[in-house]
């Protein structure tokens, strides 16, 4: 009894207990997640690109994996000390507290880059962090070492492993443990896509960076897969993205089961029983319909949402100010640009004809098609999708 009531007490103490932390997040959506800290409860530190630093308990690290829309991943500094000898990497490899983010057994991946250092083999550091690992577990663990280069590595095939982060710059080793598992864009509820489906932490960035006001009707003219209304239906209805997903916290042995079941239940609790607020996805693809219906199924909104297949001319604009938000096409293709420019007028036209205060946000990879739309667009982001550059501008109906 007397060490079930120590396992207790060091399990409240870790919860409690501030960290480092870190979300990381897509180039450009940093002042996005700035933002969706904020409203989590947490504050954010230091800036950086691709990632926002804060400091806060495991209480507080597992909320953002629960309800951020937009980062990627959360990490927790696990150590950080000099090395510019395999020798000094080694001796302090073994004093790092492995044991506090994995089981006996339990695979473990590292993610290692090195710039400015001695030590520039990234996969010999990672062999000898393995060594260390084994060595506190006294036994051999099964090791990866995953692409530096690739955040969006698969880790379905081995989902149970425990991801380390490692990073020497300067000859300054730090480690960092990920808390997240899969991805966070994977809420779970799109197994349907269409054609260059658009991330759910994107479209949730856009629908930040729009100024939507989450009271004011929303629609997406070209909705593809349905990501973006899905997102803002979540938005509204105050559904934690989360709450159907697995996390790789809920492996760390310091993890109170018990209180991430209350959590989540307060979670489900507190969300609204309907959005409240006309939301539409038109698309003149009747394919991609069928899989926004099915995708807004699975995410639980299909009541708050009007789906259909229909021209972008006749997409069912709100008779009173509200937000378009839409990822068109690019044209990036030989020949494209005449039917683009078309589409892009299209849409500007819908835009204008909407009442007075109404609002477009778009992702735009060429300037020469936004000027189609004859708007006045602001930039508020820059950022990639697929792999492409593009931005996100904002426009807005005048008032007269």
């Amino acid at each position: 009894m007397r060490y079930v009531a120590k396992v207790k007490k060091a399990i409240a103490r870790s919860s409690t207990t501030s960290s480092r932390l870190y979300a990381i997040v897509a180039p450009g959506l940093e002042q996005m997640l700035v933002r969706e800290l904020g409203e989590i409860g947490v504050r954010p530190g230091a800036v950086a690109a691709g990632g926002v630093s804060f400091d806060g308990s495991l209480n507080q690290l597992r909320l953002v994996n629960l309800w951020s829309r937009v980062a990627s991943r959360v990490l927790v500094r696990v150590d950080e000390f000099h090395a510019n000898s395999f020798h000094e990497l080694e001796r302090r490899a073994k004093r790092v507290g492995w044991k506090r983010f994995m089981s006996a057994g339990q695979p473990v991946r590292f993610r290692v880059t090195c710039r400015k250092s001695r030590l520039y083999h990234s996969d010999a550091v990672a062999e000898r962090l393995a060594a260390a690992v084994n060595g506190q577990f006294g036994g051999s663990v099964p090791v990866t070492i995953a692409g530096v280069d690739t955040d969006d590595d698969d880790v379905d095939a081995v989902s149970s492993a425990q991801l380390f982060v490692v990073r020497l710059m300067n000859d300054v080793c730090t480690i960092s443990a990920d808390s997240s598992g899969e991805l966070l864009h994977r809420r779970g509820y799109r197994q349907a896509v269409a054609k260059a489906p658009l991330r759910e932490t994107l479209a949730a960035a856009m629908l930040i960076g729009s100024g939507w006001d989450r009271e004011s009707p929303l629609g997406d003219p070209m909705c593809g897969s349905g990501t973006i209304p899905i997102e803002a239906a979540m938005m509204v209805r105050r559904m934690a993205p989360g709450v159907g997903r697995q996390f790789a916290f809920e492996r760390w042995p310091s993890h109170d089961a018990e209180g991430w079941t209350r959590t989540i239940d307060r979670a489900r609790e507190s969300a609204l029983p309907a959005a409240g607020i006309p939301i539409f996805g038109s698309d003149r693809d009747e394919g991609a319909i069928a899989a926004s219906v099915s995708n807004a199924g699975r995410a639980g909104v299909s009541a708050d949402i009007e789906f259909l297949a229909s021209a972008i001319s006749d997409a069912p604009i709100s008779g009173k100010a509200g937000w378009l938000v839409t990822n068109p096409p690019y044209g990036l293709r030989l020949g494209e640009s005449g039917s683009l420019k078309n589409l892009y007028s299209q849409l500007g036209k819908i835009a204008r004809g909407g009442a007075p205060g109404h609002h477009l946000a778009m992702l735009s990879a060429d300037k020469a098609l936004d000027a189609q739309l004859r708007l006045e667009m602001t930039e508020v982001f820059k950022t990639k999708n697929g792999g492409i550059p593009v931005r996100l501008v904002v426009g807005a109906i005048p008032v007269k």
